[in-house]
């Protein structure tokens, strides 16, 4: 232990073991005594210790964090040993630091916190250093540790001459321990350790592991460094031999030979472009040939040559369109759908007769399942036309659609070229799917890209970014999906003729499994022809209570189901029924999943059957009323939505204003709560149809008269009475069919929607046409009239 070192512990600690002293925390750094160095001082808090220490002996305890990411350290955030040191010089800086130089003096440990604000002050103990003895093991490791050290400069490790000059002559071990622990690049917790080492044999071993990692370390850069001036060399002589390669083209040129640029020419004159576009093409490899072959934007220029090479200016399908021949292919791709079949029969006819549409851009419009995609390719193949589909679901950078400019690494046309490269012809039936489900943020809006590409009346000139010159879309077929417009901006829906795709009726479903379905899963499940059949019972079955959706997904997942089962059965050897029946349905997939509800046993007072119309098909709804003492209040239970709500009260106060008509004379609208309630509460529902239920549903509690238990109803009430028109016609009076419903009553000015509906369903069926509830009340209440018991 020097001398200088003990006086100073003296006189710091006097006759106390402990003294309180500002801290200031370090990142990265660990203070030695009896060497000096720069610190910059950042944090509020260091800087109020040190003003404080300023005032005073100028002395601050210097201690590394063991944990670099946090902010404002506490105690077990720090190491327990630090460097008490003295501050020797201070500057301010324009930037609000403080830059100081610091003498490290002596080694202190950590008791405790005494101050936490304004600033960290800790009470510190001595840790003096040890007293050196000169053992043989001490010289030999002090030698082992110089000569790792000159190994260490000898690598490359930066150490100003001077403190080399030093650390080669120093005599006292345990300074030189301290001074390479400084001046190598070490880690933090190294560093640490050999502060806190007790006595010298241990400090100069943690001093050598750290100098042996730090060797290894320089080893393996000094091979990568090794490895990467191979590659260098590596590319030169690439350099050297491509520009031989270029004299070689050059002279096999002049001789008959075909350079890579003479195939390019040839290329780009065979692609039929226009001539604005091979004026810039030819510029293009123009530059190419200019440029010496070791530069990187030749490989750009070559990739957009050979874009511009590949795409069909000229190519097109020579499309004989024939109309029946057309319908025939819709026919055996699809069933039902009988009025998207005519419009787009109408579209092709008009195709035909023109011979180039200039018109609106064709959107399938309907719920997931309902064959908009395959009705896509059904018209490529009846027109003889190649299809690609474009998946728009998600897409949010407005590049996708126009293609990244030339500018960025890796720049490629947007999918619309990309799409008409890949089917090496101009007029494709191309399909862009889920429009709907475009997004939009920061790098753009991909369907303000779409305005243009799926305009008539500009996509003859559509330039791509990348491209940099106009293609002409105006020969592509461009249909689109989607499941709702509501997502779809205004000017885009403007350019496109929504066809509205319905989903499938229960009949429908039924034909399509027979039809297509079942033979498709028999054959994919490697059941042969006529080893396996379903009855209709099943079938029925399988689409009612195994499925709820307005297309076939499901159905075909349910009846491959089945066909997994049955094949497994014969690979095993068992025989399988020849037909599937109504009662093997629920063995061969479980407990039923869904139910459809019926018509109630018997007619009742205040239970009204409604329709309701939903995206999986039509639904009937049981529609409760009852009446209790209360303050006149309206109870409305079932998770209504705000239509259905507003309707319910519009059916309540037409209620009030004919109570004396009904007969009801107590004053219910004060002494009683009314509560409509539509079961299957955890079901939304909404919209206003279910106004006339509701209302006769009231006039039935108020008046005791019941309703009879074979009708259901739909439609909007006015305040007044009237019924107002309402949708979904064909789907409500489908499932009031399925339900046993014998007599449907709709509004008078939904009349002209009943030719939608099947003809075998209108057969069964009564419908009673309203203009108001009188003509509602009539129909629905049992006698024929509500009057008061």
């Amino acid at each position: 232990m020097q001398a200088k070192d003990t006086n100073f512990l003296q006189e710091f600690f006097g006759s106390k073991d402990r003294r309180d002293v500002p801290l200031i925390p370090l990142k990265d750094l660990v203070v030695f005594p009896r060497i000096a160095m720069p610190i910059v001082i950042r944090r509020e808090k260091s800087q109020k210790a040190l003003e404080e220490a300023m005032k005073r002996d100028h002395v601050l305890l210097f201690v590394a964090q063991n944990k670099e990411d946090v902010a404002e350290p506490g105690l077990d955030d720090l190491y327990k040993v630090g460097t008490l040191g003295k501050v020797r010089e201070m500057t301010k800086q324009p930037d609000g630091t403080v830059r100081i130089l610091v003498e490290g003096v002596a080694r202190a440990r950590v008791i405790e916190v005494a101050a936490v604000d304004p600033y960290l002050k800790v009470k510190v103990a001595p840790f003096p250093e040890p007293q050196v003895k000169k053992t043989e093991r001490v010289e030999a490791l002090s030698y082992s540790v110089l000569n790792q050290f000159r190994q260490v400069v000898n690598m490359g490790a930066n150490v100003p001459f001077d403190i080399l000059l030093v650390i080669l002559n120093i005599t006292d071990p345990w300074q030189l321990c301290d001074l390479v622990a400084v001046n190598v690049e070490l880690k933090v917790d190294e560093r640490q350790s050999i502060l806190e080492a007790g006595d010298i044999e241990t400090k100069l071993d943690r001093v050598s592991k750290a100098l042996g990692r730090q060797i290894k370390v320089l080893q393996i850069a000094s091979k990568i460094q090794a490895e990467t001036g191979k590659e260098l060399d590596k590319m030169q002589k690439e350099v050297f031999l491509r520009e031989q390669l270029k004299s070689i083209e050059k002279e096999l040129g002049a001789n008959g030979g075909k350079s890579e640029s003479d195939e390019f020419r040839g290329r780009l004159k065979k692609a039929g472009m226009p001539p604005e576009v091979e004026e810039k093409a030819l510029k293009e490899l123009a530059r190419m040939q200019a440029m010496p072959s070791f530069s990187p934007e030749i490989s750009y220029i070559r990739t957009y040559l050979e874009w511009l090479a590949d795409l069909p200016w000229a190519a097109k399908d020579q499309t004989a369109i024939d109309i029946s021949q057309a319908k025939k292919i819709l026919e055996e791709d699809h069933y039902g759908l009988e009025k998207v079949k005519e419009r787009i029969l109408e579209y092709l006819a008009v195709q035909k007769l023109v011979g180039k549409i200039k018109g609106p851009i064709l959107c399938f419009v309907g719920p997931p399942g309902t064959g908009k995609t395959s009705i896509g390719k059904s018209i490529a193949r009846a027109i003889g036309r190649k299809f690609y589909r474009m998946s728009l679901g998600g897409i949010r950078d407005e590049a996708e659609i126009r293609g990244h400019r030339r500018t960025y690494v890796g720049a490629l046309p947007g999918r619309i070229v990309q799409g008409i490269s890949n089917v090496k012809t101009k007029n494709p039936v191309f399909m862009l799917d889920e429009i709907d489900k475009v997004g939009a943020d920061f790098r753009g809006d991909p369907t303000a890209a779409l305005l243009e590409a799926l305009d008539p009346e500009q996509n003859n000139a559509f330039v791509d970014h990348y491209l940099e010159v106009p293609f002409d879309l105006s020969d592509v077929m461009f249909i689109t999906t989607a499941n709702l417009l509501d997502t779809v901006p205004p000017a885009l829906r403007d350019r496109m003729e929504v066809i509205e795709f319905p989903g499938y009726t229960e009949e429908e479903k039924l034909a399509i499994a027979t039809t297509y379905l079942v033979p498709k899963e028999l054959a994919n499940n490697g059941l042969a022809d006529g080893q396996c059949a379903f009855s209709d019972k099943a079938l029925a079955a399988i689409i009612r209570n195994y499925t709820r959706e307005a297309g076939v997904r499901n159905l075909e997942r349910e009846i491959a189901s089945i066909c997994r089962k049955l094949a497994r059965k014969v690979a095993e050897g068992v025989v399988v029924k020849k037909t599937i029946e109504i009662t093997d349905v629920a063995e061969l997939l479980g407990p039923t999943k869904f139910s459809y509800a019926m018509t109630e046993e018997k007619d009742e007072v205040g239970v009204v059957t409604g329709l309701a119309w939903t995206e999986t098909g039509g639904e009937i709804l049981q529609i409760e009323a009852t009446r209790m003492p209360g303050k006149g209040e309206l109870i409305l239970t079932g998770h209504l939505g705000q239509v259905m709500q507003e309707s319910a009260r519009a059916a309540y106060t037409y209620a009030r204003s004919i109570a004396k008509k009904l007969g009801v004379k107590n004053a219910f609208y004060k002494e009683d709560d009314i509560h409509v309630h539509v079961p299957a509460g955890a079901v939304p529902k909404d919209g206003p149809s279910a106004g006339l239920a509701m209302a006769t549903a009231i006039i039935s509690m108020l008046t005791g008269a019941k309703v009879r238990r074979d009708i259901a109803m739909t439609g909007e009430i006015s305040l007044r009475g009237k019924a107002l028109e309402i949708g979904g016609v064909k789907e409500k009076v489908l499932a009031a069919h399925r339900s046993g419903v014998t007599t449907v009553i709709i509004p008078e000015a939904n009349k002209k929607d009943i030719v939608d509906v099947p003809e075998h369903v209108r057969k069964k069926l009564k419908f009673v046409f309203v203009k108001n509830m009188d003509d509602v009340v009539r129909a629905a209440m049992a006698g024929g009239r509500a009057h008061k018991k």
